[in-house]
């Protein structure tokens, strides 16, 4: 009979313990972590969006006198998944060094192999040259990060030259 392996996948913890370790030298200039006004403020955003829509939906099927209810099931429903998920979004960070973006869950992102860095709402998007996209969320200030973290890739290219 076959064995079933575990998937490494269930082994996450969310936190420094699943980080790649620091190469010797590697210095951190600047650590990313979610902002808690920003993170319920983005959850406010998307249940707005969530109950405009289906409000659009209900008065487009006739059924206006279910607005009410659903608007209400969406917050609710978007609040109760804001509170299950927020020890979890509050304990990812990102550490920008001196030669990388180390993230959780064992990412990391070459200053040199970014291509672009872009902001979503309050979150900033990292896109590598394979293509590879990163998301860091619920930034307090994402122009700050996103000027961090251009100006962190412009020295590492100064530096390789």
């Amino acid at each position: 009979m076959s064995e079933i392996k575990r998937d490494s996948v269930h082994d996450y913890r969310p936190g420094p313990a699943s980080e790649l370790p620091l190469d010797p030298g590697e210095k951190v200039a600047a650590v990313f972590s979610a902002d808690p006004r920003r993170y319920w403020y983005d959850t406010a955003v998307l249940a707005g969006i969530g109950i405009v829509l289906v409000s659009a939906a209900l008065v487009w099927m006739g059924h206006t006198d279910q607005i009410a209810v659903a608007a209400l099931a969406i917050a609710a429903g978007m609040a109760l998944r804001a509170l299950y998920f927020r020890s979890e979004a509050f304990a990812r960070r990102w550490q920008l060094t001196d030669r990388r973006l180390v993230g959780p869950q064992g990412r990391q992102v070459m200053l040199l192999e970014i291509t672009t860095v872009r902001r979503l709402m309050g979150d900033v998007q990292i896109v590598t040259k394979a293509g590879d996209k990163h998301l860091i969320k619920h930034l307090a200030d994402s122009a700050a990060v996103m000027a961090a973290i251009e100006a962190a890739r412009v020295k590492r290219a100064k530096v390789k030259r």
